[in-house]
């Protein structure tokens, strides 16, 4: 395992403030259907802007299915973490902890993720059924659109898309009297497609490309339909639920998808009573797309670009991945990949390069550079938002 090596650049207190004490770890009951536990919240947390988490951990019952739904990794790691960004603003890290989903499970999320049936599907697949038992199990509650089973597979796939890839849910606890905790409130994320996928006949590929009007309109009478099935499940009846929209990236996209819309439904609400728009994305540096929709900002990264190739040409290539929101850039992740071979080389390169960064991008948006090598990591710089300096680890055999 690669030891870590703090540069003098870097910026970091360390103090007995910053370690776990986990002789303050509060224990508690949680109550979930009636059922009494005990669990432990642990007092640390490691910023204001993360969640506690309790325990003992209670993974989700329909874990897995985000990774297995979405089109990529980029994307299941935005849904998951962005959607407990999003649940900031109606669940205080200060007053909530985290939980996986623990009400709706795999059976009930594929469910809803398949197609809605005709009258006359339903009661095909109700006749094949093997006795009145099986047939009492049989739900019709998919909530992507009807395949009218009209026309050809073309002009099928067209009018009735795919809309709805993924629903996940996050639970958030608050404390109940000196020794409890209760669910005090629901995240629930509707995973929608930015293109329909489908397989003729004679085995070709082929896609459909929706629009954010259709998929944000799909997502939002989805959402209600959520809601309101959500009052029927047993400890759901009366908690506030947030519902996030995100639109997932094609298979082929280098960069995550982005969240479209967040509502709130109240605690007696059956459907989300307001919607507010999300402008959110993430773009590719370099890109085409990146140097006609942000041209100052593909500029600086340009010249970034050009200062490491002209200090190290064994460099593989520079890759930045940008976070805007409002049309402000939030956020740039880059990652280079070079040959080294020497540490006084490594420390040498990751200063020049620290310096690059203080130089090209603004100290209002948090960057992050991985340095890597076919041997694995070899440095890291993160500079955090509204700072001045940044943290430098420089990793050791």
């Amino acid at each position: 395992m690669k030891k870590i090596l703090l540069l003098s650049l870097a910026v970091m207190l360390v103090t007995s403030a910053c370690a776990p004490n986990l002789s303050d770890d509060k224990e508690t009951v949680q109550q979930t259907n009636n059922k009494k536990e005990k669990a432990v919240i642990p007092k640390y947390s490691i910023s204001d802007d993360y969640y506690r988490t309790i325990l003992p951990f209670k993974a989700g019952v329909a874990r897995g299915l985000v990774a297995a739904n979405l089109n990529n990794r980029l994307d299941a790691q935005e849904f998951e973490t962005g959607l407990m960004r999003l649940s900031t603003d109606s669940y205080s890290p200060k007053k909530y902890v985290y939980q996986e989903g623990q009400y709706l499970d795999k059976d009930t999320i594929r469910s809803w993720l398949s197609r809605k049936l005709s009258d006359k599907q339903f009661k095909d697949l109700q006749s094949k059924a093997k006795d009145d038992t099986a047939k009492k199990k049989l739900k019709n509650n998919g909530l992507n659109p009807i395949d009218t089973e009209k026309g050809d597979l073309k002009t099928r796939n067209e009018t009735s898309p795919m809309y709805l890839a993924n629903i996940t849910e996050q639970d958030y606890l608050i404390q109940d009297g000196d020794d409890k905790v209760k669910l005090g409130g629901v995240t629930i994320g509707l995973a929608m497609n930015s293109v329909h996928y489908y397989t003729e006949e004679n085995g070709y590929a082929r896609e459909v490309k929706l629009t954010n009007k259709e998929i944000e309109a799909q997502g939002k009478q989805m959402a209600d339909e959520i809601v309101k099935r959500m009052r029927n499940i047993k400890g759901l009846e009366n908690v506030p639920v947030r519902v996030a929209l995100f639109k997932q990236s094609a298979k082929s996209s280098l960069t995550p998808g982005n969240f479209m819309a967040v509502g709130n439904a109240g605690s007696n609400d059956t459907a989300v009573g307001s919607w507010d728009n999300l402008d959110e994305q993430y773009y590719l540096f370099p890109s085409s797309d990146a140097t006609k929709d942000h041209r100052d900002d593909a500029m600086k990264f340009d010249e970034f670009k050009a200062q490491i190739e002209d200090y190290f040409p064994n460099f593989t290539s520079v890759v930045g991945k940008g976070y805007y929101k409002d049309g402000q850039l939030q956020k740039m992740t880059i990652d280079i990949p070079v040959q080294f071979y020497g540490k006084g080389e490594i420390v040498g390169f990751t200063q020049y390069v620290a310096g690059l960064m203080l130089d090209h991008f603004p100290s209002y948006m948090e960057t992050s550079i991985s340095i890597n090598s076919v041997s694995g990591p070899e440095a890291l710089i993160v500079r955090k938002a509204d700072e001045d300096k940044p943290f430098v680890h420089i990793y050791e055999e």
